[in-house]
């Protein structure tokens, strides 16, 4: 275990004094301020900001986005000017001073309707630091902005008595927000590569709690790189000996003041985990302590892998209480599930015919035998029906399969092996392609599964006890959160905890999001075989 514990025993929150506010940083990336203002609340100017934020990377991330949204709406307006008849409409009788018929229509077109967007897209917040890089809260406040473009451009030519083209203002609209949506889907990706390679745009954290509850928020915030959360060091609550003999990732430490170990380690955010936060009053000292010295604080409660939708924050005299709603798993939302699920799959088996033929020529080419595999799965609420699959093994696979046991390299209830014998060549590439899975549009014709859901498992396999049984009370689906997180390069432990988080969470959105993730996943073919 790597081993660093302060050499002086303080309170968690020890008041931070001059000196150690002037301690040098052994880290590039951060800039410190040599003068802060006490941490006692003391009022500051409406003015001016009194400190800059330790993290930077937003910065010129921001600066990127104003100019690509700029050009976005730039680019709709030409777009409709040059390919609409119409689009000049109501311009052409009107005067401004200097402007006249196009000229005016230039002006609004090119510089007015462009900053206007750019105005309404800072005040929905959609270039606040919170939101950007990760989650839909981004894109909703986006479409809001739009809404609110739309609204205001319709009152001000009402207003105005300006004939405008209705179809053009809705074709500029609607423009603009694929070309804003687009751009900020693609800065998004550019920072999520520049965190996984570089760690460049991402907060190095520093763990405050016992370390149970540490580590438990470090493994959370390292299983996706692209949340740009760097955990860089651990301060335990609860006394140094608790860390003896345990194997961490990152330095422990004990026994200091928090401030001055940010400052050590270079970070800019101090994540309080669990029941660190519980003790009375010390969470609004520490928040007291790091005001004015630009690091951030956020809070880790010990309720994990219930998404934002779910949890709500309502205060009650100074106590922010979190109230956990129930999974939706009901209602409008849920029947139009089940109604895109019948109308994609009929859609699907009509279109992708001509492909379905041809695969099937494939299997009886390579392999003499029935062209589709039909195994019991366990599905909704425990009922067992027969999956369609394209066979892709030697039709004396399962006799195979017991020769095969102690190669298996799957740690869960299902068989797995990467180069596994009882498949032929072809069947090989239908299951790198997951061409394979195509026939269980069947099953969701029928109701038996869903587009999106828990991947199906053989009902031979096991009971289904405990928390794995909780899975059941969705339909499976053709794809899932285990496909676009990683397929079967995942522990059985892990793809179990992404079935629940997906019967926890669920939503239409994310269901949208999962299919659109899971085009990548199979152009990518990892974890496929």
């Amino acid at each position: 275990m790597r081993e660093d514990v302060g050499e002086v025993t303080t309170s968690l929150h020890r008041p931070v004094t001059d000196s150690s506010r002037s301690k040098p940083v052994p880290y590039d990336s951060f800039e410190w301020q040599q003068e802060q203002p006490p941490s006692n609340g003391v009022p500051r100017s409406a003015w001016t900001r009194s400190h800059k934020r330790v993290s930077r990377w937003h910065r010129p991330y921001t600066m990127v986005l104003l100019v690509l949204d700029l050009a976005s709406v730039v680019l709709a307006s030409w777009l409709v000017a040059t390919h609409l008849e119409k689009a000049k409409s109501g311009f052409q009788l009107k005067s401004w001073g200097f402007l006249h018929g196009g000229e005016l229509f230039n002006f609004f077109a090119y510089i007015v309707l462009p900053i206007g967007w750019l105005i309404l897209l800072w005040a929905n917040g959609t270039y606040d630091r919170r939101y950007l890089g990760l989650g839909s809260e981004e894109f909703k406040r986006i479409v809001r902005a739009s809404v609110t473009v739309v609204a205001g451009v319709s009152l001000l030519a009402f207003a105005t008595k300006t004939q405008l083209s209705r179809g053009t203002v809705a074709t500029v609209s609607l423009a603009a927000l694929c070309f804003l949506l687009a751009d900020r889907v693609i800065a998004r990706q550019v920072l999520h590569v520049a965190r996984r390679r570089t760690g460049h745009g991402a907060h190095r954290m520093v763990l405050v709690g016992t370390l149970p509850e540490a580590l438990e928020v470090y493994t959370a915030v390292t299983r996706s790189p692209a949340a740009g959360l760097i955990p860089v060091a651990i301060h335990i609550t609860d006394g140094y000996a608790a860390a003896r003999g345990i194997e961490t990732p990152v330095p422990v430490y004990a026994a200091r003041d928090v401030l001055s170990l940010v400052r050590e380690v270079g970070a800019d955010t101090i994540a309080v985990c669990g029941s660190a936060s519980a003790e009375p009053g010390e969470l609004r000292r520490l928040a007291w302590q790091l005001e004015g010295t630009g690091v951030d604080l956020v809070v880790a409660p010990q309720l994990t892998d219930i998404a934002g939708p779910r949890v709500h924050i309502r205060p009650i005299e100074g106590l922010p209480l979190l109230h956990v709603e129930e999974p939706t798993l009901s209602g409008p939302g849920w029947l139009a599930k089940n109604l895109l699920d019948r109308v994609v799959a009929a859609i699907g088996l009509l279109l992708l015919s001509p492909i379905l033929a041809v695969i099937a020529l494939g299997i009886r080419l390579s392999d003499p035998g029935p062209v589709f595999f039909r195994q019991p799965r366990v599905g909704h609420e425990g009922r067992t029906f027969r999956v369609w699959k394209f066979r892709t093994m030697y039709q004396d696979a399962e006799e195979r399969k017991r020769t095969l046991e102690e190669l298996n390299e799957s740690d869960g209830m299902l068989f797995k092996m990467k180069n596994d014998p009882r498949v032929f060549s072809f069947g090989a590439k239908l299951r790198a392609t997951s061409l394979d899975e195509l026939p269980q549009l069947v099953n969701v014709l029928k109701g038996e599964m869903s587009l999106v859901g828990p991947r199906p498992l053989p009902a031979d396999d096991g009971d289904y006890l405990g928390d794995v049984r909780r899975r059941l009370l969705v339909r499976p689906g053709i794809t899932g959160l285990w496909q676009v997180s990683g397929r079967s390069d995942l522990s059985w432990d892990e793809a179990v905890r992404l079935d629940l988080y997906y019967v926890d969470n669920w939503s239409l959105t994310y269901d949208l999001g999962i299919l659109w993730r899971t085009i990548f996943v199979v152009l990518r073919r990892k974890g496929a075989y």
